[in-house]
């Protein structure tokens, strides 16, 4: 192998080291205070969060989220739809002779 291309191996080598080194760096320099946060943003709290509130619901709506009408209308719609095509998948049978 030409020396040449063994200098040229080791420096893409170097190259590729050095960005997977600095790229691991990213994490710890967007945690400094004052780097990589938009202007207005709020402060990150101090301790990370415990578990997510699933308990917490929203609360109970005052009116139904779809009319009776209009469910009644989508159901009807779905079982149409449902029946042509178990109509159109049933293979025809072949006629006696």
């Amino acid at each position: 192998m030409p020396v040449t291309r063994t200098i040229r191996l080791w420096s893409i080598a170097a190259l590729v080291a050095t960005a997977f080194a600095l790229g691991g760096c990213a994490s710890q320099i967007a945690d400094m205070p004052g780097v990589g946060l938009p202007a207005g943003a709020p402060e990150r709290p101090k301790e990370a969060g415990g578990y997510l509130p699933v308990h917490d619901l929203p609360p109970e709506r005052d009116e139904a989220a779809i009319k009776p009408a209009e469910l009644a209308k989508i159901q009807s719609e779905l079982t149409a739809a449902r029946d042509r095509q178990a109509t159109a998948s049933t293979p025809a049978k072949p006629a006696k002779k």
